[in-house]
């Protein structure tokens, strides 16, 4: 089974200036560049739009992904609006308040899917994943906005990191098999092992953001999303990276 991860696409409104990026541009040459892979499922990582969630922007967004005819499930970010998310993507029955978070069968894995809109998982969504992870006995899937550990990129860890971060790390650690997360928000490509949990953090759409300055800095411009691979035996994963567009 093949996973498309793409995340942080930050698309604005038609005409929006996004510090001179065309935005649009870069995620359809990036969809475009994922479904040639063949996937079985596309998953949308958060940060769907440019600053906050627009009635806008999701639907162009959904135009784009039907038009493959491919499964696809989506996160809400820090730059979304979960209940406008869910009603312009005919998710609205799987709101759970205001928050958009659920679990889903791909192929023999089932998957689930965190809300991080508020910068932390809360407590519901918390008891929620444990009673997920407790009736799981195989490998378990997580797709989320923010990553659950902080990535030693001093920029994000100071000023972005997920608040609970420490607390959801424990929980995904008591599972008794491997769990795989993958995440975006950062804007880097890097690879973190806490003991049984490996987080896969996918660079943007957008563009990526250097790992070792205190300040904001732009490392490059080369959008990028994530191809993972799942075997009964194995999970091999790698970005694919395009050139600017």
């Amino acid at each position: 089974m093949r996973i498309a991860f793409i995340t942080d696409l930050h698309i604005g409104l038609e005409g929006e200036d996004t510090y001179g990026i065309d935005v649009r541009k870069n995620f359809l040459a990036v969809l475009a560049a994922a479904v040639d892979a063949s996937p079985d499922y596309v998953v949308l990582g958060g940060d769907l739009c440019y600053s906050y969630g627009d009635e806008a922007i999701y639907p162009w967004i959904k135009s784009q992904l039907d038009a493959y005819g491919i499964p696809y499930f989506f996160i809400s970010g820090n730059h979304d609006e979960p209940g406008m998310l869910a009603k312009c993507f005919d998710a609205t029955p799987l709101l759970k308040q205001d928050l958009l978070f659920f679990s889903a069968q791909m192929g023999a894995y089932q998957a689930v899917f965190l809300d991080t809109t508020k910068g932390y998982v809360n407590q519901e969504q918390l008891i929620w994943l444990k009673e997920q992870l407790a009736q799981n006995k195989q490998d378990a899937l997580v797709f989320m906005h923010h990553p659950p550990v902080l990535a030693g990129v001093p920029f994000m860890d100071n000023n972005y990191p997920l608040k609970n971060h420490a607390e959801l790390l424990a929980l995904l650690q008591n599972h008794q098999q491997s769990v795989h997360v993958f995440c975006g928000h950062y804007h880097i490509e890097k690879t973190i092992s806490a003991k049984q949990v490996m987080v896969y953090m996918t660079p943007s759409c957008f563009f990526q953001i250097n790992q070792h300055t205190q300040d904001f800095k732009v490392d490059h411009y080369r959008p990028a999303w994530r191809v993972i691979d799942l075997a009964p035996d194995a999970l091999r994963t790698t970005v694919v990276y395009l050139d600017p567009q």
